[in-house]
């Protein structure tokens, strides 16, 4: 079965997609074949697409925005994904709401080693440019830390089935 990482946010217009776009880009370079999806714990974006201001900070970096919609993250999706992280401590609070017996439940920051435990990556829709440029850092500074988790988890899976 092929991993899949789930970001979730507000509405899954900046930070959820840059860190599914990311984590694509970084497993397709890697040559993981992890899959990658993001929601949003809120439904007021759904059906919009990315941010403007992510999508251009995404192609400036050489990823592809690709063409996100967001949509409301869902037990079945929770459910369905291998981790499933949030970017503030709020956002797990309301997956917890969602599925309170999910395991797969962690801040994007927890693979940080330079974050602050329990620390977020705050919502750049509020800011300008360089608060997805600092968002986007952030995401990537956790990125190889998640694909260890994810590859981790998927070895654990391939050794019990085995």
């Amino acid at each position: 079965m092929t991993p899949l990482i789930t970001f979730v946010c507000w509405g899954n217009i900046c930070r959820s997609p840059m860190g599914e776009r990311i984590a694509l880009a970084w497993s397709e370079q890697e040559g993981l074949g992890i899959r990658a999806d993001s929601a949003g714990v809120s439904d007021e974006e759904r059906g919009n697409p990315i941010d403007p201001r992510a999508a251009r900070i995404l192609r400036v970096h050489g990823y592809d925005p690709g063409a996100h919609r967001a949509k409301l993250v869902t037990s079945a999706l929770v459910g369905a994904s291998s981790l499933v992280l949030g970017f503030e401590p709020q956002h797990l609070r309301m997956l917890r709401r969602i599925v309170p017996d999910a395991t797969n439940l962690r801040l994007v920051t927890d693979f940080d080693p330079s974050a602050k435990p329990g620390s977020g990556i705050p919502d750049p829709w509020y800011g300008g440019p360089a608060d997805f440029e600092e968002t986007l850092a952030a995401i990537e500074a956790a990125m190889p830390g998640i694909l260890a988790e994810v590859r981790g988890a998927d070895d654990d899976l391939a050794g019990r089935a085995g």
